[in-house]
C-alpha cells in the first residue's frame, strides 16, 4: 500500500476533479484516485429495478470519470444486475486506468431485501455473470458481499481464490466483516481491502479501520456521506461547512480522507450535479482544529 497526495485540480469547464484526494496503490499495483464513485444508487426504488432516469445515469457515470474518479464500486445485487449493465452501457471501452469493483454474495428477492448466500458454486456463477455483464476479462477487485452463515467462509474464499487463480479475479475483499474475520480470511487468500459501513456520525468499525490502516489495506466505507444530526444548524459540522463555503457532506468526505490514508469513500448519487458537489470535497481542506473538533463527534 502507498499513498500520494496531489494538488487539487480543476477540469476544462472549471469543476473541481478527484485528482486532489490523493492517489492509493490498492494491492500494491492499481494506482486509484482515493475518491470513488458508488454506483448503488444509479437503481430504481429500494435498489431494486431501473433508475427513474436511464440517460441521468448513464451521464453521472461518465461526469465521474471525467473529474477523475478511476474506481467504481458496485455488485450484482444492484437492482439487480442493473448497475453493472449501466456501467458498461455508458463507459465500455473503458479508459486506460479505471478500476471497476464489483461484488457477489448478496441476493434479491424485492425491494430492500438482502439474503447472503455464498456458497461456492454460486459465487462462481456470479462471477461469470459480472464478467459477461461488465464486458471484462478479469474483475481487478471482487468483493464478497457478505459472508454467509449457512456457508464456511473457507468454502467461499476457497472459491474466489480458485478464480483468482483462473485468472479471472485480480484481486479479492471482504465487506462488512469484524477485525477477527478479517484477519481469519487474511490467513486463507490475500485480502486487499474490506468495505465496512463508517462516516462522521457512525463510527462502529473503528477498529476494522485502525487494523485495516495498520496492514495497508483499503477500506472503503459504504454510506459515507450520512451526517444526519451532526449537520443541524449551528453545529459544529455546520460552522466548519460555511467556513469553507461547503456543503455538509463535502466536509463529511474531506474528513474521511483526512482520517486515513487507506479510506477509499465512495459516494454515490443519481445526480451529476450531486456528483459535481461530492467530488467538490477534494478541493475541500480542514484546519487541524476543524479535524480534532469533527474528530470528537460520534454516535
Amino acid at each position: 500500500m502507498s499513498t500520494t497526495t496531489t494538488s487539487s485540480t480543476t477540469s476544462p469547464d472549471g469543476a473541481t476533479t478527484a485528482t486532489g484526494s490523493g492517489t492509493f496503490l490498492l494491492g500494491g499495483d492499481l494506482p486509484i484516485t482515493r475518491l470513488g464513485f458508488g454506483a448503488m444508487r444509479i437503481t430504481g426504488r429500494g435498489i431494486w429495478g431501473p433508475p427513474a432516469d436511464p440517460d441521468e445515469a448513464r451521464a453521472v457515470l461518465r461526469r465521474a470519470v471525467e473529474l477523475g474518479v478511476n474506481f467504481i464500486d458496485t455488485a450484482d445485487s444492484y437492482g439487480p444486475h442493473v448497475s453493472e449493465e449501466l456501467i458498461a452501457e455508458a463507459l465500455h471501452p473503458y479508459p486506460e486506468g479505471l478500476v471497476i469493483a464489483t461484488k457477489g454474495g448478496l441476493t434479491r428477492q424485492g425491494p430492500n431485501r438482502w439474503t447472503p448466500v455464498a456458497r461456492p458454486a454460486y459465487l462462481r456463477q456470479q462471477v461469470e455473470m459480472s464478467l459477461r455483464r461488465l464486458k471484462l476479462e478479469r474483475i481487478d477487485l471482487y468483493q464478497l458481499h457478505r459472508i454467509d452463515p449457512d456457508t464456511p467462509v473457507e468454502d467461499s474464499l476457497g472459491e474466489l481464490r480458485a478464480l483468482q487463480e483462473e485468472g479471472k479475479i485480480r484481486h479479492i475483499g471482504l465487506s462488512e466483516v469484524s477485525v477477527a474475520e478479517l484477519a481469519h480470511a487474511r490467513a486463507l487468500v490475500p485480502i486487499v481491502s474490506v468495505q465496512n459501513r463508517y462516516n462522521l456520525a457512525h463510527r462502529t468499525a473503528e477498529d476494522v479501520l485502525d487494523y485495516s490502516d495498520r496492514e495497508g489495506i483499503g477500506f472503503i466505507p459504504w454510506n459515507p456521506v450520512d451526517t444526519g444530526r451532526l449537520a443541524l444548524p449551528g453545529s459544529v459540522l455546520d460552522a466548519a461547512a460555511k467556513h469553507h463555503s461547503a456543503s455538509p457532506a463535502q466536509l463529511a468526505l474531506s474528513w474521511l480522507l483526512r482520517r486515513s490514508p487507506v479510506i477509499l469513500p465512495i459516494p454515490g448519487t443519481s445526480s451529476v450535479a450531486h456528483l459535481e458537489e461530492n467530488i467538490g470535497a477534494a478541493g475541500v481542506e480542514l484546519t487541524d482544529d476543524e479535524f480534532t473538533d469533527l474528530s470528537r463527534l460520534a454516535s
